[in-house]
């Protein structure tokens, strides 16, 4: 039988880079140690999974060997570790097919349990909802790990896959979830209550810390979120509350003042992505360095960036520092 992934807080971890003055090569090597590091410290504080190499991982600045070597090296270190088949997503960011299947090939022999696979959107709208079924059929029929449907229009020139595609293809035994990185509830709302889909196997998650108590009321089955990189009790601790049925009102009160803190600090993610995520996973966690991701993300926050945000990551410190 088919494996679905858990509910709960999955992380999309950046990739970790050694200092670029720790190599002549043409872009900073992959740092495993610290890539592993830092997944047994999201295992260790409540994040349910995590997902390697999608969109905050620079996948698309990775070689072959580099994105087999970070999974493998994961999944080691996390066994190693006493985190025994903990779940691990790897993403996929590719266009065609047959490199598809050859990801996902590569993603089973390192010990991922899914492929998180991108929309194929470099065409944009010249692509149709009929073809982007058959081309997520297409690659489920011939995966040799289940996949989830990864919409992020930032990156995909704004398709959008809608609610009807989602009903279709998550009848597919091999397809067992979506990720949704947008900013559209009611696309959420409407998949996480489909009565056509069996939402024990195919589940939802958003892209966005600041609409998980929102979603996962409305069925979802969780986030992939980039704050919980650095403050995962916090948000792992508003999923569980967001959870709990009946929803009693001193839990409720308590939802809602999680889910301000986690939104407020989602603003600073949203502003700096990927060289943001870095820069304050090394800050707080003491992680990885401030030279942000590969070119053409290489680089740090602005002089007095991070000063500005005080209030808010003070406010989500003390939280964390308290759970």
């Amino acid at each position: 039988m088919t494996s679905s992934p858990p509910t709960g807080v999955f992380v999309p971890v950046p990739t970790f880079f050694k200092p670029a003055s720790a190599s002549n090569t043409l872009q900073p090597p992959i740092d495993v140690d610290t890539q592993v590091k830092h997944s047994i410290h999201l295992a260790k504080n409540g994040i349910r999974g995590l997902v390697l190499l999608g969109s905050t991982g620079e996948a698309v600045h990775m070689s072959r060997q580099e994105r087999f070597d970070m999974v493998s090296g994961v999944r080691k270190g996390l066994d190693e570790a006493g985190f025994k088949d903990y779940p691990i997503m790897a993403g996929v960011l590719i266009n065609s097919v047959e490199e598809v299947l050859e990801w996902l090939q590569d993603f089973k022999k390192a010990g991922a349990q899914w492929g998180l696979v991108l929309a194929p959107g470099y065409f944009g709208p010249a692509a149709n909802q009929e073809n982007f079924r058959e081309w997520f059929t297409v690659v489920a029929d011939h995966s040799p790990i289940p996949i989830l449907i990864y919409n992020y229009p930032g990156v995909t020139n704004n398709i959008m896959i809608t609610p009807e595609t989602y009903t279709t293809l998550a009848q597919h035994p091999n397809i067992v979830g979506c990720k949704m990185s947008h900013g559209n509830v009611s696309h959420h709302v409407q998949v996480s209550l489909d009565p056509e889909i069996d939402h024990n196997k195919f589940r939802v998650y958003s892209g966005f810390g600041q609409q998980l108590g929102p979603i996962v009321f409305f069925g979802a089955a969780g986030v992939i979120d980039g704050l919980a990189a650095i403050y995962p009790k916090t948000v792992s601790r508003l999923m569980a509350l967001a959870e709990e049925r009946p929803i009693e009102p001193l839990v409720h009160e308590e939802i809602q003042k999680l889910q301000y803190t986690v939104s407020t600090a989602e603003e600073f993610i949203g502003r700096w992505g990927i060289v943001g995520i870095k820069e304050a996973v090394q800050r707080v966690l003491g992680m990885g360095t401030r030279e942000g991701g590969r070119l053409p993300l290489k680089g740090k926050l602005p002089e007095g960036e991070w000063e500005r945000w005080d209030k808010t990551f003070s406010r989500i410190q003390k939280m964390e520092d308290s759970l």
